[in-house]
């Protein structure tokens, strides 16, 4: 039997109360609510970084971003730095039986050795270096893996209506065999640039614009999918990179994008369809990341990762398909290279925030925070004096990570920030 093919949407910036499946109540979403309908949606799936470049390496590689040195905020124009090229990604775990494209945003290095994104595995690229709020800028494209790289004008207001179509030539071109796309796009990312071809009146702005074309480009999608034949044989996934930045909803979450240890900066929606695989209507609370996503994927695919490769990310395809709990027993949350948070089912552990410029380490200062998520969501209210065993059981589960993740950084130097003036050593 083929394996399945995989088609990944990674909206940029969105939040997770910015589409009506989420509780969203102001952006009009009805096909993204449909393919919730028509698949599974997990509710507590968290992004691996609170910013942009930290959290695609981790869903490209199912590592968080400090194994890769790319921890530490995003790469910047000027910066000589990106994911390794020996990394093992999910288009190279898929080689040599999938046609692989990378469609819309990198943003994991744009000079040698990082660059092109071919070099990790993609077929095919046509998009951008980085985020199109950075300069110098320029749309590159290449058709094949050993073709040079051509570039032309942004064309802003048409960036999302582009990139989904170039994603569906891929699609059709490759039909006969299996194929994986990462449809990395750079809306709702600023600057807000709504299609003049496709404005549908949002009451939210141009926010709320930007973010029903790609609702409704994803209706599109799954329409055309339809008529090539590729429903039922195509997994379609949906999430986003971080949650919102200066606009958007994080839903009942507190805080945004960048926002320290808090989940409105790493939960995001995720939803996956694939009809006559992926049972309807079901919805999951089990803990999950975008670490999972290429083991997930390699297991639908019927492949599994190098023995020797020490994942973070954790396979789903029994929580998808089956209602299964997590394989996750725990989450980490980073903010740059300090680990500032633990997440259990029930528990979440806090040990960094900021307040005005500074990073603050909370525990350093006698004051870390306890939330029970099962009655506080909004994380409002720390309850460390009324369940002391389990902030102790939470502190030693920190600690333990803290342990093992903190020292990658230093297999990074030329790359590693000095601590702020609000840290302290270890």
């Amino acid at each position: 039997m083929r394996p399945p093919n995989c088609i990944i949407i990674l909206a940029d910036d969105l939040g997770y109360g910015d589409l009506g499946c989420d509780g969203g109540r102001v952006i009009r979403t009805p096909n993204l609510d449909r393919m919730a309908a028509e698949g599974v949606r997990l509710t507590d799936f968290y992004a691996s970084a609170n910013v942009c470049s930290p959290s695609r390496a981790g869903l490209l590689t199912g590592q968080f971003a400090i194994r890769h040195g790319l921890a530490h905020e995003v790469i910047q124009p000027s910066d000589p730095i990106g994911l390794p090229p020996g990394a093992f990604t999910i288009p190279k775990a898929l080689k040599p039986d999938y046609a692989t494209a990378l469609v819309g945003k990198w943003h994991l290095g744009h000079v040698a050795p990082h660059w092109p994104p071919m070099i990790y595995g993609f077929d095919a690229f046509y998009g951008l270096p980085y985020s199109h709020d950075m300069r110098p800028l320029a749309l590159y494209q290449a058709d094949g893996p050993d073709q040079p790289l051509s570039e032309s004008r942004v064309d802003f207001p048409k960036l999302t209506q582009h990139f989904f179509e170039r994603t569906l030539a891929f699609a059709e071109a490759n039909r006969e065999r299996p194929f994986f796309v990462l449809l990395a796009l750079t809306a709702p990312h600023v600057p807000l640039r709504p299609n003049p071809d496709d404005l549908t009146g949002s009451p939210a702005g141009a926010y709320g614009e930007v973010v029903e074309e790609i609702d409704r480009n994803v209706g599109r999608l799954l329409e055309r999918l339809k008529a090539l034949g590729l429903d039922e044989s195509t997994l379609v996934a949906f999430t986003s990179d971080n949650g919102p930045w200066f606009e958007g909803s994080s839903g009942p979450f507190r805080d945004r994008k960048g926002g320290a240890a808090w989940d409105g900066g790493y939960r995001v929606p995720f939803i996956v369809r694939q009809p006559g695989t992926v049972p309807a209507g079901g919805v999951s609370n089990a803990l999950a990341s975008n670490l999972d996503l290429l083991p997930t994927i390699l297991a639908m695919a019927g492949r599994s990762a190098p023995a020797d490769l020490e994942l973070d990310g954790r396979d789903l395809s029994g929580v998808i398909l089956r209602g299964e709990p997590s394989p996750h027993e725990q989450i980490v949350l980073f903010n740059n290279s300090k680990v500032a948070a633990v997440r259990t089912p029930r528990w979440k552990y806090i040990v960094r925030s900021y307040y005005r410029t500074m990073d603050i380490p909370l525990d350093r200062h006698g004051y870390p925070l306890l939330f029970d998520l099962d009655q506080d969501p909004g994380e409002n209210y720390s309850v460390v004096s009324l369940h002391p065993d389990v902030a102790a059981e939470m502190k030693a589960r920190l600690e333990r990570a803290r342990a093992f993740y903190e020292p990658m950084a230093d297999a990074f130097p030329p790359y590693t920030p000095p601590p702020s003036a609000a840290d302290h050593p270890d």
